[in-house]
């Protein structure tokens, strides 16, 4: 499934990012706040289990997380969506896969990978905040799946078509989550209109 979180904060937060006036330092925060509003939405039909609390007048129901979840950045822009999520879900270990994309190919090449040792039988979020040719996520997914995952779901800020075509083609189990489906690639293999480079954008590198 795939899932446009269509919220009028979202909308405001993304719109600051498309801006090519945004420096570094409000991209890197607005995209902290989107992906804490997006980590509600991504979250919402996990299970709890209820537990007694005291209140300061006597006795309660409380709730915590019957799910165990990792968050999964793709280096290195993945790296500018942990705070929103960690700062909602404090208790999810990190893993990681680096991946890079060759300029002529586009194909990605794995560079790095360390997850928990407790990943297995987990709900992995993997964490890329533009989902283009797709070719990156779904390697990453497919690196994923080898440590036996109970369910994986992707998140992206902006996707485009062939981006979800190429998820949904080789993961039909994987739902995916965005806040914007845009128009189309350029020939690099670049959303249009997009929000520029995320990873230049996010640590100021150009």
């Amino acid at each position: 499934m795939v899932y446009v979180i269509d919220h009028p904060i979202i909308k405001v937060k993304l719109s600051r990012m498309r801006n090519k006036d945004t420096d570094s330092k409000a991209f890197r925060s607005n995209l902290v706040e989107l992906s804490e509003l997006m980590a509600y939405e991504v979250t919402k039909n996990y299970h709890i289990i209820s537990f007694p609390i005291k209140t300061p007048l006597g006795p309660a129901s409380g709730c915590k997380m019957k799910e165990k979840i990792v968050l999964v950045p793709i280096l290195r822009a993945g790296l500018g969506m942990v705070d929103g999520f960690k700062s909602i879900i404090p208790q999810a270990p990190i893993g990681f896969v680096g991946l890079y994309r060759d300029e002529k190919t586009l194909q990605p090449i794995e560079y790095y990978c360390k997850m928990p040792e407790s990943i297995n039988g987990t709900n992995i979020i993997v964490l890329d905040p533009m989902l283009a040719t797709g070719h990156s996520a779904s390697k990453a997914i497919f690196v994923l799946k080898k440590y036996h995952p109970k369910s994986i779901k992707l998140v992206s800020i902006v996707a485009v078509k062939e981006g979800i075509d190429e998820i949904q083609k080789y993961h039909k189990d994987v739902d995916i989550y965005v806040a914007s489906i845009d128009k189309k690639l350029n020939r690099n293999g670049y959303i249009v209109p997009g929000l520029g480079d995320a990873g230049d954008r996010i640590f100021g590198t150009k």
